[in-house]
């Protein structure tokens, strides 16, 4: 059964793309229509040579909806899927009728303090040494590139409260993404728009978003920290917490999908 348009949720996350989703689909289409898209330069998408800000990212998904005749829609993000999806509320209001802010930190509210060489983030698995990493020019590609499945599956199964719960097929099948033409260039340049997405989000945050808010973190990640991102820039935040790590729809496909049904029931239709 399709549900009206403006019922239609999208869960999103740049980094592993739509099969990152795989587990949680089948649960919310029972009820709802799902659109999943790959972003531009991950999974499966093409690997245009910029644009990797999040507005214009928020943009495409913007544009996809109203080219698939969806004039309104519930929305969920994770990691960089989530701050693209804040900008697509921040910038599109008429369009989002909720917003799930998952496992993120906003550049420009907390994400450059998080990447900072400190003794209490180099003592948790929580620090995002990554981030200063990637904006490195040209080194990260010279270190990863022939090295894909080494360094990826380390950094994604690290992140995860058990690795185990990240099985070898979804690494490969990331790994695969990645080590296209253009999958590694795209990552990084994701990463290197950091500071332009900073002044947008401070920009956007003049005007705290209306719709409803569900801001879920990880026990074993970012927690909390989650909720007072979203307490930065909307009006109505509720909170969620997991006890897994940062991948969520990996981990607890089934606990996600309940969280969000339960939340989607009661954001007035």
């Amino acid at each position: 059964m399709v549900f009206p348009r403006h019922r239609i949720p999208i869960p999103i996350r740049v980094a592993e793309g739509s099969y990152y989703w795989r587990k949680v689909l089948p649960l919310l289409s029972q009820k709802y229509t799902v659109v999943c898209p790959d972003l531009r330069g991950f999974g499966d998408s093409t690997h245009p040579p910029s644009g990797y800000d999040m507005r214009t990212v928020s943009e495409d998904i913007s544009e996809l909806m109203t080219q698939l005749g969806h004039s309104q829609f519930h929305l969920v993000g994770e990691d960089w899927g989530a701050a693209a999806a804040y900008q697509l509320a921040a910038n599109h209001p008429e369009q989002v009728r909720s917003l799930v802010f998952q496992e993120m930190l906003l550049p420009g509210f907390g994400l450059e303090d998080w990447s900072h060489l400190t003794a209490e983030n180099v003592a948790t698995n929580r620090w995002l040494w990554h981030v200063n990493f990637y904006n490195v020019p040209d080194m990260p590609e010279k270190l990863i590139t022939g090295r894909e499945k080494e360094y990826f599956s380390s950094f994604i199964k690290n992140e995860a409260y058990d690795p185990s719960g990240v099985s070898d097929d979804a690494v490969a099948e990331y790994v695969r993404c990645y080590a296209n033409p253009g999958g590694l260039r795209s990552m990084l340049s994701i990463y290197r728009a950091t500071l332009e997405d900073g002044v947008q989000n401070k920009e956007s945050a003049k005007n705290k978003l209306e719709m409803q808010v569900l801001a879920i973190g990880s026990t074993h990640f970012i927690a909390k920290e989650v909720k007072r991102q979203m307490e930065n820039v909307a009006k109505k935040v509720e909170y969620v917490e997991l006890g897994y790590g940062h991948q969520l729809a990996e981990e607890c496909p089934d606990e996600l999908a309940e969280v969000y049904l339960n939340f989607w029931g009661k954001v007035a239709n």
